[in-house]
């Protein structure tokens, strides 16, 4: 997934998540070819050192990436979408708000459907009810918690949790838009989430854990704030079995969703040590020449 989203160049760390060396030119311009923008690097850059080295390339990515959204939208009135790549390597759109169905456009703001980043529409099948509670891992600009938040009602609740403060802030204009009530949006870690033991009936989340340095631990965290019989539907990346290891050692790949991501095996592996059962990992469409998007559920035991 490539964010050309700068026009300009911004802060050093910044320049490591304006997009990809593919995209050097719409993304720095073609006169910074010389290397003032992180993205005129014609060579992978190397995956960050430790969790904390992969949080942080992650966070300055997706940083950049709502700067972008909330100047776009500035400049059309507050509702026209960023100009992010959001195609595969041959220009076939894969991630974004083309991905979402009527029913969803319609139960959100088109300021926060256009800004979505991810790779799927879990709240398609996450088979939301009435009263619940519902949390998304790295809500970014809030189109699926505002989405969920609509399918619970008022008895319910939608809790969007993200890192970035940026993501956040515009997620917070967007539920100030649409004018609900029933969200929060919550600052913290995937790895460390911020809510009590089996506080939330379902767990979604788009295209988002795959960036995660520790899946098994944000898998563990999911159940443990899932109450018992809770459901989790998330959208997410499943690499091929056969992932070369160029792809896996660029934090570009990395930070575009792609080179973090888990296999089939891994994945239900991973669910199934987290105490979840009746796994189902189902593919949806390619996303690049090593990786699928693909519908991930299961469910915490009564």
């Amino acid at each position: 997934m490539s964010h050309a989203t700068a026009a300009h160049c911004c802060s050093s760390t910044e320049q490591e998540g304006c997009c990809e060396p593919s995209a050097r030119a719409e993304c720095c311009g073609a006169d910074n070819s010389q290397g003032s923008c992180g993205c005129s690097v014609g060579e992978p850059r190397p995956i960050a050192t430790g969790e904390a080295g992969i949080r942080e390339a992650v966070r300055a990515r997706y940083a950049a990436a709502a700067g972008a959204v909330a100047e776009a939208q500035s400049a059309s009135g507050g509702s026209g979408p960023a100009d992010i790549g959001l195609t595969d390597r041959d220009g076939n759109g894969v991630f974004g708000g083309a991905l979402y169905g009527t029913d969803e456009v319609t139960a959100a703001p088109e300021a926060a459907v256009s800004a979505s980043l991810g790779c799927g529409v879990p709240t398609a099948v996450a088979d939301l009810h009435e009263g619940e509670i519902v949390l998304d891992l790295g809500s970014g600009a809030g189109a699926d918690v505002l989405i969920s938040a609509k399918r619970v009602g008022r008895t319910g609740k939608a809790i969007g949790l993200d890192m970035t403060d940026e993501m956040l802030a515009l997620a917070r204009r967007h539920a100030a838009q649409a004018r609900v009530q029933n969200v929060e949006f919550v600052k913290g870690y995937l790895e460390e989430i911020p809510l009590a033991d089996a506080s939330v009936d379902v767990v979604i989340s788009n295209c988002v854990i795959n960036l995660a340095g520790d899946k098994r631990k944000v898998l563990a965290e999911t159940a443990r704030v899932l109450k018992p019989g809770g459901r989790f539907a998330v959208s997410d990346i499943i690499a091929d079995p056969g992932m070369d290891e160029a792809t896996r050692a660029d934090m570009a790949e990395w930070t575009g969703c792609i080179a973090g991501a888990l296999t089939h095996e891994d994945f239900e592996q991973a669910l199934g040590a987290a105490g979840l059962e009746e796994i189902e990992v189902r593919a949806t469409h390619r996303v690049h020449e090593h990786a699928a998007a693909a519908i991930v559920r299961a469910r915490k035991p009564d």
